[in-house]
């Protein structure tokens, strides 16, 4: 196991995966989950709601297009996933847009990773028993804390156990900005909102600029004092990491937004946000949903999108489902179609409307950024 052409995933239940190092060598610690989308790995690894997940890609081969400057989810360019399990990484980028691969972005940037391991083995052992903590191992990170000899795969089992459970983790202030910034519309302005970052992509307030609205993104610390003064037009609340049952202070906040009767947009964290201020309660799923092609039903309509995902948590409730709310009626107005899991909630006033998906579509598919649109026939009704 101390041989520098070694890696391991080691998961908590004592399961082990052998391959190569990928990327930096030494150790990270996080939770194993899989995606499965076939495209779109820059953005996975630069997506805030990443953070302290090990990511293992269902696609065998990854790697081919390599890294580019444009492509990045975070404002920053960081990689925030805490790790990378690989089947067959491409030696070489092939892309005109490529500045470099993808091997060389994850050692500058220090994201441990492993590579030639059985995918298709971790991805059905995680389906089985759920996302689970999980290390990756390489370089002298192998070695034994005593330094005699090779760590044991128990001393492996005991470090990936010791580290902090995602339940129960409060991770969105981590991954919010530090401070405010505006992003301008493209053309003419037509509203102002306060975007709430708690793990944003950069191209969310990309959506919104190009249809004329001003994006003033704020720190999960926001204080509704704040967006008073900035007297917006609405309030998005973004995706991001984390356990949702943490995010009291984000509640209470979006409380007071409803209060006040501000229109109102949240996607994937926003969506569980919005969930708990209407008083529902959230669970953590036994795998979650992560890819770009997970199919959502609308149940006003019956229409089906096919949409991006990245989520280990989801509300209570069923599809149709009508309940009462401090702010009104509400309805479960999403669900998802493998599995019926809870998609999107909504006053029915239509002042206030979450999603659990990525209609920004950084990596996926277009269907659902029609909600970008709606958002605006709302503060243009509004006003």
């Amino acid at each position: 196991m101390t041989s520098d052409q070694t890696a391991v995933l080691v998961l908590e239940d004592g399961r082990v995966f052998t391959g190569t190092p990928f990327g930096a060598v030494g150790q990270t610690l996080g939770e194993a989950v899989f995606s499965t989308g076939m495209s779109g790995y820059q953005e996975t690894l630069t997506d805030p709601s990443y953070h302290r997940q090990i990511v293992v890609a269902t696609a065998p081969q990854i790697g081919n297009t390599g890294w580019n400057g444009e492509d990045n989810e975070s404002r920053d360019d960081k990689i925030w996933v805490a790790g990378y399990a690989v089947r067959d990484p491409s030696p070489r980028a092939s892309n005109w847009r490529a500045t470099g691969t993808l091997d060389d972005e994850l050692v500058r940037q220090g994201i441990v990773g492993v590579a030639g391991v059985d995918t298709r083995a971790i991805v059905r052992h995680l389906r089985n028993f759920g996302s689970m903590k999980a290390g990756v191992f390489s370089g002298a990170a192998l070695a034994a804390t005593s330094g005699a000899g090779p760590a044991s795969v128990d001393e492996l089992v005991d470090r990936v156990r010791n580290q902090p459970s995602m339940l129960g983790a409060d991770l969105a202030g981590e991954v919010s900005t530090d401070g405010r910034y505006v992003v301008e519309p493209n053309g003419a302005h037509r509203f102002s909102i306060a975007a709430i970052d708690l793990g944003i992509k950069t191209n969310t307030p990309r959506n919104f600029a190009a249809r004329g609205i001003r994006s003033h993104v704020l720190p999960s610390s926001v204080t509704f004092d704040e967006i008073a003064d900035l007297k917006v037009d609405g309030v998005f609340l973004s995706n991001g990491p984390g356990d949702p049952a943490t995010a009291d202070h984000m509640v209470e906040f979006t409380k007071q937004v409803l209060s006040a009767g501000i229109p109102l947009f949240g996607i994937c964290f926003g969506n569980q946000i919005l969930g708990r201020a209407f008083g529902r309660s959230t669970y953590k799923m036994t795998f979650g949903h992560r890819g770009i092609n997970i199919p959502v039903v609308e149940k006003a309509t019956g229409r089906i999108a096919i949409t991006a995902q990245n989520h280990g948590f989801a509300l209570e409730g069923e599809a149709g489902e009508e309940f009462d709310t401090p702010f009104g009626r509400a309805v479960v107005s999403h669900t998802c179609a493998n599995d019926g899991v809870v998609e999107g909630v909504s006053l029915l006033d239509g002042r206030a409307f979450s999603v659990q998906y990525h209609p920004e579509a950084a990596a996926g598919p277009h269907d659902a950024e029609y909600l970008f649109d709606k958002f605006a026939d709302l503060m243009a009704g509004d006003k």
